[in-house]
């Protein structure tokens, strides 16, 4: 295929060798974003309930090579054939800056403005460190504020834990755009040896499997963002000509039972592979389910499309980005109402095999769960709405000045 048969799923239309076909962005992969978000805030929040103890959740870090894959299909998608001139690169990074780096300053304030409240208020320290130490401490904090706490600055995760994901990404994106403008139509085999080199590098270094982050988390997300783009480089067209067949027909019987054995087969693995090296091939089964879903054309696809779903997908990044805060928050108040009045809301317990103070068995963790859920969506829709949306329309203007 050529550079020139990709398409943007930013815009309405899908360009492919024979023209234009009426589209729209893929919104089934907005929502699958958004319930993975979801997933790793389960992953991360502790309480000693059945659904927080299972091996899917106990597993579901893994869904942050979704959004790997899925960010190296959508940016390959939309600027591998725009990326021939500095100017062109130029714009790619300051949108993509602005699209990730606003949000990221907003939770590191709150977190330094929640570490400056317990140094003035004492009753706030609880049994953790002191204010500004630890992982909340201010060299850690100048590795954040640059973007390298995910690219092997850091020894340990640092301030808002989850964001060593978007550092990697951002040098994957950056890298993305130097190998397309230098190599051309021919960056496609960079994106295949990165994609060989880097699982066999986990395979060979990696001590915890794929559950790295702040030491090889670059290498992780490269190994799933050049899948995705690989994915787009040479998939574009069947997918695009596939859903101009599936736009008119509603969904079918055949895509229904693949995407359903999907998720099944997703559920499956991701219970049994997070605590061993087959956990390394998540980015492999993510960019099948990828390919499946793109399409669109199944009954689970259907219902993806739902508006509760689609604003999911709309939130994902806040919900990726506000969830550890918002958690924190939750454990502090009931620990607050538990020395006050001694309602058995959280306390020491164990989870996945590790002591952690969290919220109780039964009923009590399973309510925490559901107002946990509420409340990230909620502080999500907040962000996305306040930080969020200025932010990229304003860095959009700006890169349109370039």
């Amino acid at each position: 295929m050529t550079q020139t048969a990709f398409l943007n799923p930013s815009h309405a239309v899908m360009s492919t060798h024979t023209g234009t076909i009426a589209g729209e962005r893929f919104q089934v992969l907005d929502s699958w974003r958004g319930i993975c978000a979801l997933l790793v805030a389960l992953f991360h929040f502790p309480t000693a309930s059945a659904i927080s103890q299972s091996s899917f959740i106990g597993s579901s870090y893994l869904f942050v090579d979704f959004f790997f894959v899925l960010s190296g299909f959508v940016i390959a998608s939309g600027y591998a054939n725009r990326l021939s001139q500095p100017a062109q690169v130029a714009r790619f990074a300051l949108v993509r800056f602005g699209r990730i780096y606003p949000l990221h300053i907003f939770m590191l304030a709150a977190f330094a403005g929640f570490e400056l409240l317990r140094l003035v208020l004492p009753q706030l320290h609880g049994t953790g460190a002191a204010p500004f130490t630890g992982g909340f401490d201010l060299k850690s904090l100048l590795a954040n504020l640059l973007l390298l706490q995910g690219v092997g600055f850091e020894d340990r995760l640092t301030w808002n834990a989850p964001s060593w994901s978007i550092s990697a990404e951002f040098f994957a994106y950056l890298l993305f755009a130097g190998v397309v403008f230098v190599a051309g139509a021919r960056a496609w085999v960079w994106f295949v040896a990165a994609a060989v080199t880097a699982p066999l590098f986990l395979l060979g270094f990696s001590t915890h499997h794929m559950d790295v982050s702040y030491d090889f988390g670059f290498i992780r997300c490269l190994y799933g963002f050049s899948l995705g783009a690989l994915l787009a480089w040479f998939q574009h067209d069947s997918i695009a000509a596939a859903r101009q067949v599936l736009a008119g027909s509603g969904p079918r019987m055949s895509w229904a039972l693949a995407e359903i054995v999907m998720v099944a087969v997703i559920v499956v693995f991701v219970s049994l592979a997070g605590d061993n090296d087959f956990g390394i091939a998540a980015p492999l089964m993510f960019a099948l389910a990828l390919f499946l879903f793109a399409h669109e054309g199944g009954w689970i696809s259907a219902l993806l499309r739902a508006p509760f779903m689609l604003t999911l997908g709309a939130l994902s990044y806040s919900i990726y980005m506000v969830h550890i805060f918002v958690q924190a928050r939750l454990i502090n108040v009931a620990g607050l109402v538990e020395r006050k009045l001694g309602l058995g809301l959280i306390g020491e317990i164990m989870l996945r095999g590790q002591p952690a103070t969290g919220f109780g068995a039964g009923g009590t963790g399973t309510v925490a769960i559901v107002v946990m859920l509420a409340a990230t969506i909620a502080v999500s829709w907040i962000t996305w709405r306040l930080v969020e949306m200025p932010a990229m329309a304003w860095f959009r203007r700006l890169a349109k000045r370039v």
